[in-house]
């Protein structure tokens, strides 16, 4: 082969691969942009630009093979640092299972694995990032241990109830793998955070409005008085994804089966405690690998962000809400489809299987020799 023939195919090859690797992401979130708010707000600085991802199930030694968790999260690195160099959000929101096999990893490969995790979703200083813990990150409540709760609690600085304020907007990070209502210790201390919680929000509003309001809230501390946006892993209880819309819903089938309480979403108990105690304005969960938006029968909204890495789905999804004290609006954004990228690789190893044939079947140039007269 001619160094010519060479230097092209090696070209080809090099584009094909940075389009797929890095220009995709740059091509399809580009599309993405802001939501606006109906309300306006006459100070600019009380709106929020929050970006919302969940189940990112950053692969163990377990059940991952190499190349998959090398691909994997890759996308998911390369997906998040776009993003947040196009968009740049003042804050981003984790909705649980960062972890794949959190519930079984030793000390070390959880130490491990948290630091991958830490590297790819790098930020700046001047962008919050906060988790919520979901059942891979620990296990579902029948196995979740002390020591691997409190790990976790440790390595993100996450108790199992927080409470978040920025521009005036409140928001709750909630275990939601401890709102069982079996009178585990564990829960039983999520629920006693969850009551000063609520207790906290109700005196802040009645003194803020002047109402009579108990001694306890005489030595409270006072939070703004909107009403909190809560973030957690488990969707609140809905018989199935039979209301969800959208492409990045669940597949025909699965929208009708029926979630069992505990597993698939929280039970009707532990949602109707929660809508009782926190009053919540919006609602945002993860779990399931698919995209839901719905309005619960008081009206409150909730919308549950699909997972964001290829091996869950082939179309991950991320969602973008700007929000202020009294109103929020959001719009979802959609990250390169896997099949497009393996369809892309497919197409460009046939080209170069059909130039390197056409190359050598195509006959070398003859070269004449004239005579010269003497």
């Amino acid at each position: 082969m001619h160094f010519r023939h060479f230097r092209n195919l090696f070209l080809f090859v090099a584009f094909v691969f940075i389009s797929c690797e890095y220009l995709i992401y740059y091509l399809v979130i580009w599309q993405c942009s802001w939501p606006v708010l109906q309300r306006k707000t006459e100070e600019y600085g009380n709106r929020l630009s929050a970006l919302f991802f969940a189940d990112p199930h950053l692969l163990g030694s377990k059940q991952g093979h190499w190349f998959d968790q090398l691909r994997r999260e890759w996308q998911m690195q390369r997906a998040f640092q776009t993003a947040v160099s196009l968009l740049q959000p003042d804050i981003i929101f984790v909705l649980g299972d960062l972890l794949d096999e959190g519930q079984w990893a030793s000390n070390q490969e959880f130490h491990e694995t948290v630091g991958r995790f830490k590297h790819m979703f790098r930020h700046s200083e001047k962008i919050q990032l906060h988790v919520v813990v979901g059942n891979h990150d620990i296990g579902f409540h029948p196995s979740v241990r002390q020591t691997q709760l409190e790990r976790f609690q440790t390595a993100f600085d996450i108790p199992s109830v927080k409470t978040l304020t920025v521009k005036g907007i409140n928001f709750v990070l909630l275990n939601s793998i401890l709102m069982q209502g079996d009178k585990c210790s564990m829960c039983l201390e999520a629920e006693v955070l969850l009551r000063q919680v609520s207790q906290q929000l109700n005196c802040s509003r009645d003194m803020a409005y002047n109402a009579k309001h108990p001694e306890e809230c005489d030595n409270q501390k006072l939070l703004p008085i909107s009403a909190p946006i809560l973030l957690q892993h488990f969707p609140m209880y809905r018989e199935s994804d039979a209301v969800c819309t959208g492409e990045d819903a669940a597949p025909s089938k699965e929208k009708l089966t029926h979630h069992r309480e505990r597993w698939e979403v929280l039970s009707k108990d532990a949602s109707q405690k929660l809508f009782w105690w926190l009053q919540p304005r919006f609602i945002l969960s993860g779990h399931t690998h698919h995209g839901c938006y719905l309005e619960h029968e008081n009206g409150t909204p909730e919308l549950t962000v699909p997972s964001f890495s290829w091996r869950n789905r082939n179309n991950p999804s991320f969602a973008l809400a700007v929000i202020s004290p009294d109103d929020i609006a959001f719009n979802k954004c959609f990250i390169p489809r896997e099949t497009t990228v393996i369809f892309t690789y497919i197409i460009s190893g046939v080209v170069v299987v059909m130039m390197v044939i056409f190359i050598n079947l195509k006959p070398p140039r003859r070269r004449y020799r004239y005579k010269t007269i003497d």
